[in-house]
């Protein structure tokens, strides 16, 4: 990757993809978040006229327009991750800048993760696991302990039927579940599960709700008030899309008056702040944005980002292009 002398990393990362590119380029490590603005100035002022390529997390801080504005020779950026709603796109186009992601490779475990908790929402697994832990088993027994609800044959309504929509709707399936979901058009091939025109006719016919479409300005908050009611004090809402899905006021709201039954949540609105109403619920399994958190799936990512930056040098098609 000799063809990309100096490259911007943004966030802490992989430990293997942070050795790679340090091993194949000019490396210059900058933690964006977390730095005073006068330090991003200062550091873009002698670094920026440099950086030819930027690796970051797409869907979190990203790129806005005054960063990719800030680095002149700017080529590419590579995103280490399958969402790439913090980029400015549109800028990138407008520079003639190449925008990758990491699909594909995390599609499984993120899967695996929403099915996980709907399962522990459901079965209230983390109560369990503190019953036992509290001595509660041992002084009080199991009739103290109170009944929960199972998962399998339950109507599981999924918002975005794309890779990661459909291996949850292949999971579920194996449970005996009804699939049903909705987006902004019907797929053709797929007769066993339902199409919803609507996100809240969607939540009407669900027992349980699964977020796992891309955030754009029509997907924003598309867990509405609405939609919530919707689901009721038995549905459940499953959210391993992004926090800004779904209206978190209402949703905490009708969590704690038991509007809605229960909730398992991987992402948040402002994270990693959580809402403190959501810590003390019973009916809530949290998760820190983890459902591509294996061993696994990092790697795989990091090796598609070294992929697509070496294409990039190397003139050949990208492998996951964006933008």
């Amino acid at each position: 990757m000799h063809g990309i002398l100096c490259m911007l990393l943004l966030h802490p990362m992989d430990a293997y993809l942070e050795q790679e590119l340090g091993r194949r380029c000019r490396l210059l490590r900058f933690c964006w978040e977390d730095s005073p603005q006068d330090l991003r100035d200062d550091f873009l002022r002698t670094h920026g006229p440099s950086v030819r390529a930027l690796v970051t997390v797409g869907a979190s801080s990203g790129a806005d327009a005054a960063l990719i504005d800030a680095l002149p020779r700017l080529e590419i950026i590579a995103c280490y991750s399958v969402g790439f709603d913090g980029v400015d796109l549109a800028r990138c186009r407008d520079r003639g800048v190449r925008v990758t992601n990491t699909p594909g490779v995390l599609t499984d475990d993120v899967a695996d993760h929403a099915v996980g908790l709907a399962i522990a929402a459901l079965r209230r697994i983390p109560l369990a696991d503190s019953y036992v832990r509290a001595g509660q088993w041992k002084a009080d027994g199991l009739g103290k302990y109170p009944l929960t609800t199972r998962f399998s044959d339950k109507r599981v309504g999924i918002i975005g039927l794309g890779r990661i929509g459909l291996a949850v709707a292949k999971r579920v399936e194996a449970f005996g579940c009804l699939v049903s979901y909705y987006q902004r058009r019907k797929l053709q091939g797929y007769p066993n599960y339902t199409y919803s025109p609507a996100a809240a006719e969607l939540a009407a016919n669900s027992d349980i709700r699964v977020v796992a479409c891309s955030l754009n300005e029509q997907s924003r908050r598309i867990v509405s008030r609405e939609v919530i009611e919707a689901l009721g004090p038995s549905g459940v809402l499953v959210n391993v899309g992004r926090g800004a899905h779904v209206d978190e006021p209402e949703l905490v709201a009708a969590l704690a008056e038991g509007r809605l039954g229960a909730a398992g949540l991987d992402v948040f609105e402002d994270e990693p702040d959580v809402p403190e109403v959501l810590m003390a619920l019973g009916n809530v399994v949290l998760a820190p944005h983890m459902g591509s958190g294996t061993r696994e799936t990092r790697r795989a990512m990091a090796e598609l980002v070294l992929g697509n930056l070496e294409a990039h040098v190397l003139r050949k098609p990208l492998l996951t292009p964006v933008a």
